[in-house]
């Protein structure tokens, strides 16, 4: 291996790392793709955790000037091909060999640029802001999985969008607790969470209903290498809101709700079967 080799590889295993530390259950999915996928998921994750951190974790530090200095450098290393930022590095990467759009990296860091400024949103804010922050990740990942075959990509941009909407609803519901209590942020429009009632619950439940329905048909006509890992994380992310669906407003109002690691590893090895038989 030479020099520019173990410089590429080392970046892409800071990216891997930072995923495996930040998400279990995005480490397993990504690790049930076909090996070609995992570098380039683990690269994509790593950027979008990394921006995520800035505007969620360092609260003694100007948000704006840091992620304004952090798009910077990532259009910087896009465009030279080379950050000694080992997570922008393994994405710029990304980026330039299957041709990821500028408007992509725009509309999410745009989203993140939101939570420093927004604490709660309107309906077309809240568009806005799920595009951007979940709906052009799965833009990215598919990308990725598409490999070049834009009329396949066009064919499933849509569900794939709708993926990437119900994780994030379900993790507004999730983090309801963080988010509203501690950072004071709502996300959803015209909820009030000091009287959040079963009803407004409901609604917001089965408007995610109909993101899964339609992001369902969508996994079963990815590419076979990408199919198993994709919907790993929907049954993982599905098991979690019907959690959260069977939970009084008081508990998630009061608390992080999850799945356990081994019920994760269980649902692995259910989900691997299905895949495994071509029974979903």
């Amino acid at each position: 291996m030479n020099h520019i080799d173990l410089f590429d590889s080392t970046a892409l295993k800071v990216s891997q790392l930072v995923t495996e530390r930040y998400s279990t259950s995005f480490t397993l999915g990504i690790k049930t793709l076909h090996k070609k996928f995992r570098d380039p998921v683990f690269a994509i994750y790593g950027f979008v955790r990394y921006a995520d951190e800035i505007v969620d974790t360092f609260h003694d530090h100007n948000k704006k000037v840091l992620l304004e200095r952090f798009r910077k450098d990532t259009y910087d290393a896009i465009d030279e091909k080379l950050s000694f930022n080992p997570i922008l590095h393994s994405f710029q990467s990304v980026v330039n060999q299957y041709r990821i759009e500028n408007e992509l990296i725009d509309a999410f860091l745009h989203s993140m640029e939101m939570d420093i400024f927004q604490n709660e949103y309107n309906e077309s804010g809240y568009q806005e802001y799920i595009y951007g922050s979940a709906e052009v990740v799965g833009l990215m990942c598919l990308r990725v999985f598409c490999e070049g075959d834009d009329k396949q990509f066009q064919s499933l941009k849509a569900p794939a969008r709708r993926l990437g909407a119900a994780f994030q609803k379900v993790n507004f519901l999730r983090d309801i607790k963080s988010d509203f209590k501690d950072r004071g942020r709502t996300y959803f429009p015209g909820v009030d969470f000091n009287n959040f009632s079963q009803i407004s619950k409901a609604q917001i439940e089965s408007d995610i209903q109909q993101d899964f329905d339609a992001a369902y048909e969508g996994i079963k006509r990815l590419p076979k290498g990408a199919r198993l890992g994709v919907y790993l994380a929907y049954v993982y992310y599905l098991t979690l809101f019907s959690k959260i669906k069977r939970l009084p407003v008081a508990r998630i109002m009061t608390e992080r709700i999850r799945i356990p690691d081994s019920k994760k590893i269980i649902l692995l090895f259910q989900t691997y079967l299905k895949h495994s038989l071509n029974s979903f």
